[in-house]
């Protein structure tokens, strides 16, 4: 069964950088080939706007099909859980809710290159506490190379 796939961000952001560039094709390549099915929330959307995005970023996520997901009331009210157990520091509350997104999906992996705040060896296992205290499910957060 091909693996669900939440792309925060970093990932998107970071094709066509230098330090990523080979294992970001080989992820994208497997992405196009189905091996894994794309989850992209309008908050990753929002945030690529926002900024000023290469155009190589925004054509290369052009090439794949993926599902686009809201932002909910649910995923929010995750969100501040992890705020309150102060995780991360709130002015990095949009990372934390990129974790809520992809736990209240149900997601079975979560790639990112954020390895300050998300693919963390100290934050994941604080962020999965919550998330089964909370009746979650166990969240895996990985780089993309560690998926593949």
């Amino acid at each position: 069964m091909n693996k669900r796939v939440y792309i925060e961000t970093s990932v998107i952001s970071g094709y066509g950088r230098r330090r990523f560039h080979s294992s970001l094709m080989k992820f994208f390549d497997l992405i196009r080939k189905g091996v894994f099915i794309p989850i992209v929330s309008v908050h990753t959307l929002a945030e690529l706007y926002d900024k000023k995005t290469p155009i190589e970023v925004i054509l290369n996520l052009a090439t794949i099909e993926y599902t686009e997901s809201e932002t909910t009331i649910e995923m929010n009210n995750l969100t501040d859980k992890y705020m309150e157990k102060k995780i991360i520091d709130e002015g990095y509350r949009s990372d934390a809710l990129h974790i809520a997104i992809a736990t209240v999906l149900k997601v079975d992996v979560l790639a990112s290159w954020n390895l300050t705040h998300i693919v963390n060896e100290i934050t994941k296992p604080l962020f999965n506490k919550v998330n089964i205290n909370e009746g979650y499910h166990f969240l895996e957060i990985k780089k993309p190379e560690e998926i593949m």
